[in-house]
């Protein structure tokens, strides 16, 4: 039984995440996209007002909670204070893994 989407153990997911620090200029896009494309996700890394990067991924559950893991410990470049996430089910029609 689903609590509410995104919760089941396996299958694919969405994961948005909200990244606020020092983010911006120092190549963090990049590097969250080289992560996303290990990972075998798809999505997208966007800069957003007020230092923010919003990264958006799909895949399997696991990989993008390894993502998220990723956003969060502490080797990105720059600098997180911290990463909201929102998980929903997947949307589709994504392509690849790219920086806007």
């Amino acid at each position: 039984m689903r609590h509410h989407a995104g919760v089941t153990d396996s299958g694919a997911a969405r994961l948005t995440a909200w990244v606020h620090g020092h983010v911006q200029g120092v190549g963090f896009r990049w590097w969250t996209r080289s992560r996303a494309l290990e990972l075998g996700l798809v999505g997208s890394a966007t800069n957003l007002p007020a230092n923010r990067v919003e990264v958006v991924a799909e895949g399997p559950r696991e990989a993008c909670e390894k993502l998220l893991a990723a956003l969060r410990s502490g080797e990105t470049p720059g600098r997180v204070d911290f990463v909201a996430e929102q998980w929903s089910d997947p949307k589709g029609g994504l392509t690849g893994f790219v920086e806007r």
